[in-house]
């Protein structure tokens, strides 16, 4: 295993370290290992707590500033932040409006933060929350957990900050992140595995002819192996589930997000946007907006996820409103 790394125990730490030294809108409390906007608390606004485990950066920490998030909880690698973390992020930002959560939905992150907003209630916060269960890859809701949050989650993000951003109160920010979930699907593909520092191997094996398609963001089991194949296919293979699944219709608008998991250069990730825009062209779905790049990474496995989110006008305004955190910023 090769990492630039200094001790495995260290890295989350480390990594807070480096991100507080590089970006002067955020700062982070190292004891919670929490990254919190800069300017936090706002005066009545609505602030928005994230997180999750480490090893998937940017997300959450790398979106945390003006017009995304306030705060967000770094957990151990791939393992849910605690809930005094997300207590301590959620009183940190609470500026009398109120506090959504945004929680991918994973057991241990949607247990944690339920009682985080439990012991905030308590404390006179108000708190809503919502769940992000994007992944088509899990076929069956009834599963213990049902559907994975994956890609969506950057979007929520975004659209959530804006309107929180605006000044709009909390029921009306949570209907919209809600909105966003509904209207959001996912799916992705590796073509290697991840290796976690602590493990110091890979956390699967693949063929070197195979791909799993429908990976989860931790490496969990997808719909199929699959032999390699060309860029066109692979990108029909993600993108085919997804328009079945919510379903999309033709004259429908979106936002294409066609994400990296760390290990796959833009070039690919390109190759992979163009043959996804074609199928939704044949299928007479218009991309309104698009976002292409490695947001919501699974250290350094090779692959990536197509997230599809169906828009109308509001949400389009929200998605371009301007955004400045350390992973994503425009009109600013």
């Amino acid at each position: 295993m090769k990492k630039l790394i200094n001790e495995p125990a260290d890295v989350v730490d480390d990594l807070l370290a480096g991100m507080s030294a590089a970006h002067s809108e955020i700062r982070v409390d190292e004891k919670n290992r929490i990254v919190i906007r800069a300017d936090a608390p706002v005066a009545g606004k609505v602030g928005l707590v994230s997180g999750g485990g480490s090893g998937h950066e940017p997300m959450h920490a790398g979106f945390v500033g003006r017009g995304m998030l306030d705060a967000a909880c770094a957990g151990e690698i791939f393992t849910s932040p605690v809930p005094d973390q997300i207590l301590a992020a959620t009183t940190a930002v609470a500026a009398g409006a109120g506090v959504l959560h945004i929680v991918k939905n994973y057991t241990g992150d949607v247990l944690n933060f339920e009682m985080a907003a439990e012991l905030a209630a308590e404390a006179g916060v108000e708190v809503a929350s919502v769940v992000v269960d994007d992944d088509v890859a899990v076929q069956d809701s009834s599963h213990t957990a049902g559907r994975r949050g994956v890609g969506a989650t950057v979007i929520l993000e975004k659209i959530a900050g804006a309107a929180a951003d605006e000044g709009r109160p909390l029921p009306e920010v949570s209907a919209i992140a809600r909105a966003v979930n509904a209207n959001s699907r996912s799916m992705g593909v590796a073509l290697t595995s991840c290796t976690v520092p602590a493990a110091g191997k890979a956390t699967f094996a693949l063929g070197a002819d195979e791909v799993e398609i429908g990976v989860g963001i931790h490496g969990e089991p997808g719909r199929k192996r699959a032999p390699l194949a060309a860029a066109r296919e692979i990108a029909e293979m993600l993108t085919e589930p997804i328009l079945a699944d919510l379903p999309f219709t033709r004259g429908d608008r979106i936002i294409c997000f066609l994400n990296g998991m760390g290990g796959t250069p833009l070039l690919e990730l390109y190759v992979m946007y163009g043959e996804v825009s074609r199928i939704l062209c044949s299928h007479g779905i218009e991309i309104a907006r698009s976002l292409v790049g490695p947001y919501m990474t699974s250290l350094d496995m090779a692959g990536c996820s197509v997230t599809l989110t169906r828009v109308d006008d509001e949400l389009i305004n929200l998605w371009d409103a301007p955004v400045q955190t350390p992973a994503l910023r425009w009109g600013v």
